[in-house]
């Protein structure tokens, strides 16, 4: 515990899957009375303030790099950070916590001088030159020639990062800041905080500064939905808020699974959004939907792959099957498989057939279902909000 009350500003991008980690951890926060200010789009002002916390602002887009043209209302990247920078000021953090994906609040805490922890919402990427490539889904190499075939490919990797630096270092030269001194999003160099379950990590060294506490788990209130009726094993359908626009994993799931001896919840993840398309009679459509109500009482998830789903699922420990969009999707589904509680499937396999052979596999086989109820039982002995609660105390306390 720390000596006393601890101020911390999280600033985060608006997209749910990396803002409800950060609220978790704000609440974990305000619960031991700390300070705690978020830095967020304006979508989560109520969310925000209801969890006790003080909100502010943050733009929910910017023009990166140079400044914006003609008649573009976002900031540049620049005016965004300097902004970011002035709250830090006022509020004089003992640390601003960031995902290194909304990289201005972290630049923002470089400017005004503020110790720096980072958040991230997804699985540790650097584990060595030898690692696959990130987001590719794949496995540790096994052999010499795999190993050696990986940091063939990170050295590609590697290129590109260098030749994206040439733009984020002449954006930090604009505001005075030395060059990025590595690959990447800039994370702090005191305290990594990585909410993933440790079961989905490589079995791999990591800096001593990077700690897995587990994932981070929040979740606006939703009433109940309706059932299918019957007691045949429930398969949710969780389509991505971030990817899938023509909502092609609802459409397989739905003609895959049409006549199987299960129920089907399928949730396209749009409040106020309609499904268009035929629904069987094993199923329902819904704009949204409460995991914590449905997550319980399914015998298996569908999803893209995003981060949150997939702890969500594994937090009830309900088995997997991930059918990556992109982004770090893909990466989500491969870590997945490689613990055995679940399947991939590969997005450009991705079909009614594929999705019935998989969800009947994933129901026969009890080692999926076996393994996700293992991964369930160490998260509840382990909150991840709570462990990075105690991280950020012990650091900067």
């Amino acid at each position: 515990m720390s000596a006393g009350p601890i101020k911390v500003l999280i600033g985060v991008v608006g997209e749910p899957g990396h803002s409800f980690p950060a609220f978790a951890l704000a609440r974990a926060l305000s619960a031991r009375s700390h300070q705690v200010l978020i830095l967020t789009s304006e979508r989560w002002r109520d969310v925000v303030e209801q969890l006790g916390a003080r909100f502010e602002p943050g733009p929910d887009r910017i023009v990166f790099p140079g400044p914006p043209p003609p008649g573009e209302t976002a900031p540049g990247f620049a005016e965004a950070a300097r902004g970011a920078a002035a709250v830090i000021d006022g509020f004089e953090p003992d640390v601003v916590v960031s995902d290194p994906f909304g990289t201005v609040p972290g630049v923002a805490a470089e400017l005004a001088g503020a110790r720096r922890a980072t958040l991230i919402a997804q699985p540790w990427a650097l584990y060595g030159p030898d690692r696959p490539p990130w987001s590719s889904g794949l496995a540790l190499p096994r052999t010499p020639l795999g190993a050696m075939l990986w940091r063939g490919w990170r050295r590609i990797d590697a290129a590109a990062e260098r030749r994206a630096r040439v733009t984020t270092d002449r954006v930090r030269a604009e505001l005075g800041l030395p060059p990025q001194a590595g690959p990447g999003p800039a994370l702090s160099e005191e305290l990594v905080l990585v909410a993933n379950f440790p079961q989905l990590e490589f079995r791999r060294p990591r800096p001593p500064h990077v700690h897995v506490t587990g994932p981070m788990l929040f979740e606006l209130p939703h009433p109940d939905v309706e059932l299918p009726p019957g007691d045949a094993p429930l398969v949710l359908v969780a389509a991505s808020t971030g990817q899938d626009p023509r909502r092609g994993l609802v459409a397989a799931a739905l003609e895959g699974l049409a006549g199987e001896p299960v129920r089907v919840l399928a949730s396209i993840n749009r409040p106020g959004g309609r499904w268009e398309g035929p629904v069987p009679a094993n199923a329902r459509v819904v704009d949204w939907a409460s995991y914590s109500q449905l997550m319980p009482r399914a015998a298996a998830v569908i999803t893209r792959g995003g981060h949150g789903t997939v702890a969500r699922s594994l937090a009830e420990g309900v088995p997997l099957l991930v059918c990556p969009a992109g982004g770090d999707m893909a990466e989500n589904g491969g870590r997945v498989a490689s613990s055995g509680a679940g399947l991939m499937l590969p997005g450009r396999l991705l079909g009614p057939r594929a999705v019935r052979w998989s969800v009947r596999r994933l129901l026969a086989e009890r080692r999926y279902a076996d393994r996700a109820r293992e991964i369930a039982a160490w998260g509840r002995e382990h909150d991840g909000a709570e462990r990075g609660a105690d991280l950020l105390e012990q650091r900067f306390g």
